[in-house]
C-alpha cells in the first residue's frame, strides 16, 4: 500500500465510522463512535499535515496545487473546531447529533476535494522509491500516535491556526 491509497483507507475507515454512528440511537454509544471518529480524524490529518501535505509541496510545480493545499490545512482547522465542540458536549446534548452532521459534511467535503483533485495530482509527482518513503514516514507517525490511545486530546491544542504547508 503507498501512502496515497493508505489515505484513501483512512477515509473509507472514517465513512464507515459515521455510518455506524448513524445507526446508533443510544447516546453512550453515539458518543464512544464519535470518539473513535475523533481519534481517526487527529491521526489522519497529524500525518497528512507532517508528512503528506509537505512532501507535496516541495515537488509541485502548479499554483493550483499549491492552493490545494492551502486550502486543505484550513478545512482540517475547521474540522478540528468541530472536534473540539464536540469533546466538550454530552452524547444525549441536544446539539450533539446536529454538530455531528456539520463535522461529516466538513470531512465529505475535504475528502472529495482530495480524491478528486490532489491525489491525483500528487500521483504524478512521485516515483515509487519516493512514494515508499512517504508511506514509511507517515505509517511510522500513526502507529506513534495510535500507540498513545487519546489522538482526539492533542486536537484542543491544534486549533488555533492551520498548519503550516
Amino acid at each position: 500500500m503507498n501512502a496515497i491509497e493508505l489515505l484513501k483507507e483512512q477515509h473509507r475507515e472514517i465513512e464507515s465510522l459515521f455510518t455506524r454512528f448513524d445507526t446508533m440511537r443510544d447516546p453512550v454509544p453515539r458518543r464512544q463512535i464519535f470518539e473513535r471518529i475523533a481519534d481517526a480524524l487527529a491521526v489522519h490529518a497529524a500525518i497528512e499535515e507532517r508528512h503528506f501535505y509537505p512532501a507535496v509541496k516541495e515537488r509541485q510545480t502548479e499554483q493550483q496545487t499549491e492552493e490545494l493545499l492551502l486550502a486543505s490545512v484550513e478545512e482540517h482547522l475547521a474540522i478540528k473546531r468541530v472536534i473540539v465542540d464536540l469533546l466538550a458536549l454530552d452524547g444525549a446534548d441536544e446539539s450533539f447529533e446536529a454538530k455531528v452532521r456539520v463535522l461529516r459534511s466538513n470531512v465529505e467535503h475535504h475528502v472529495g476535494e482530495e480524491e478528486a483533485e490532489l491525489f491525483p495530482k500528487a500521483e504524478k509527482l512521485f516515483d515509487e522509491r519516493a512514494l515508499a518513503a512517504l508511506t514509511d514516514a507517515m505509517e511510522d507517525t500513526w502507529a506513534d500516535l495510535l500507540r498513545t490511545g487519546d489522538a482526539r486530546g492533542a486536537v484542543p491544542w491544534d486549533t488555533e491556526k492551520a498548519a503550516q504547508v
